[in-house]
Formats: structure tokens, C-alpha cells, sequence
């Protein structure tokens, strides 16, 4: 799926870091499904990267779902989205979905291996609207840096406005297609319109795993944070998935 509208921070990141050297370490994408419904998810490269999915994989609920792909070893980007309400088509293709194929939808950016230094940069987009909760966050980091987890954790398709709702075959609200406003009150962690960027800085390096959690409990473990001798409040790198 692409956005209707690019999220042009992201985007220029992008442009200024890809020009770069082979990184010295692997990184490896997760996907894990807490949700208690299946997903399908569908990781798109941006133009000109190679495909690492072939996306025709189901993540069962409740966190039984659990995938991984290697990125190349070169510098990469692109997206993931977490299809939902999907059938089957032939040769075991995804066909159908009520949501994800297209917007409104929730939008994991990523990029791997910039700047010659293995840069990671990633956030949640919800310029095209929302379907899933979502959080990334790195694992395993080598490099340092300031490596937050981002995203949304609630759901916003609960108490979406009325006339920006989507509903599902079965008469449940599956995707909200807004307001910016509504979505940067619940999920301050995303991005809401092209201009926006998260209130926390983030310069992480060499991370050996960029792990996307679809329906997160929450975006900080405060007694992990505490027992660590880290500051309240401060978004931890780690998220409790399971």
C-alpha cells in the first residue's frame, strides 16, 4: 500500500542517508501479533528496494503470530501495514481485506543501514488514517544512540468520531480515517499530518532487531524502568510483548 500522502520528514530522512557504506551488523524485521484477531501483514519496500516478504503470511491472535525477516545487508526502506478481515486467493494469496490494502490505515515506517554508521530510523504513520495499534521499538542495539519505542498502543477505533469511521461486514468499526487531532491526543508517539514528528529524539544505531508489535499493551514499562535505575517516564527502547 502506498500513503496517499508521504510523510515528508520521513521521507527526507531517507533521502539524505542513502548514500551509504555496507554496515557491519545484521538487522532483522519481527512482526508479533497481540491482537485477538488475526492479521495479514503486508511489508512494502519503497521504490527501488528489494522485496523481503512475500506477504501472503497470517498472524494469529493473542500472540501466537510471530514472524521474522532479515533486512539486506544494505541500505533499505519501506513500510509495514497490518491487513485485517482477509480472505484467501488463489495460490495462496491474500485477496480481500477489509482493511490495510488501502488507506485508512496505520503505517510502520522504516529504513535500515543509513549513513554508513547503520542508522535506523522508523515511526507510525497515521496521516492515512488508523486500523491497528501498533508499536516498533529496536532490540538488541549496538551502535547506541537514542533508540525510543514509537507508535500507538491504544486502540482509536474505539470512540472514533462518528463520520470518520469504517465499518466492517459485521458492523464493528474496523479503521478510522481521523481527525489529525483526535489521533495526536491518544497517540502523541506517531505521526499525524506530513509536517509531524514525535516529541522524543531518536539517533539509534545498529539495532540487531527492529521488532513492530500490532495491539501492544502499553508504550512504557515503568517498573522495568525503575529497576533498571532509569528515569521515570523515559520511553524505554524495550516493550513488554508477551
Amino acid at each position: 500500500m502506498a500513503p496517499a500522502t508521504a510523510n515528508l520528514l520521513f521521507l527526507g530522512l531517507l533521502l539524505l542517508t542513502a548514500a551509504s557504506s555496507t554496515p557491519a551488523s545484521a538487522t532483522t524485521l519481527t512482526l508479533h501479533n497481540l491482537c485477538p484477531y488475526p492479521v495479514w501483514p503486508l511489508v512494502t519496500p519503497n521504490t527501488g528496494f528489494p522485496s523481503i516478504s512475500d506477504n501472503t503470511g497470517r498472524l494469529d491472535g493473542g500472540g501466537r503470530g510471530l514472524v521474522s525477516f532479515p533486512f539486506p545487508p544494505g541500505f533499505w526502506s519501506g513500510r509495514v501495514v497490518a491487513r485485517t478481515g482477509c480472505g484467501s486467493g488463489s495460490s495462496s494469496a491474500v485477496a480481500a481485506c477489509e482493511t490495510g490494502a488501502s488507506p485508512p490505515a496505520t503505517v510502520v515506517q522504516l529504513a535500515v543501514h543509513a549513513e554508513g554508521r547503520d542508522l535506523a530510523a522508523y515511526s507510525v504513520s497515521l496521516v492515512d488514517g488508523f486500523n491497528v495499534p501498533a508499536v516498533v521499538s529496536p532490540q538488541a542495539v549496538g551502535g547506541g544512540g537514542q533508540c525510543p519505542a514509537l507508535g500507538c498502543a491504544a486502540d482509536l477505533n474505539a470512540g472514533c468520531p462518528r463520520a470518520q469511521r469504517v465499518v466492517g461486514a459485521r458492523g464493528s468499526v474496523v479503521a478510522c480515517r481521523g481527525p489529525a487531532g483526535y489521533f495526536k491526543e491518544r497517540c502523541p508517539l506517531t505521526r499525524t499530518t506530513p509536517a509531524d514528528v514525535e516529541p522524543v529524539p531518536q539517533r539509534c544505531f545498529g539495532p540487531g532487531e527492529l521488532k513492530v508489535v500490532f495491539c501492544q499493551p502499553a508504550m512504557v514499562n515503568a517498573a522495568a524502568a525503575d529497576a533498571a535505575g532509569e528515569a521515570t517516564g523515559r520511553i524505554r527502547t524495550v516493550v513488554a510483548d508477551d
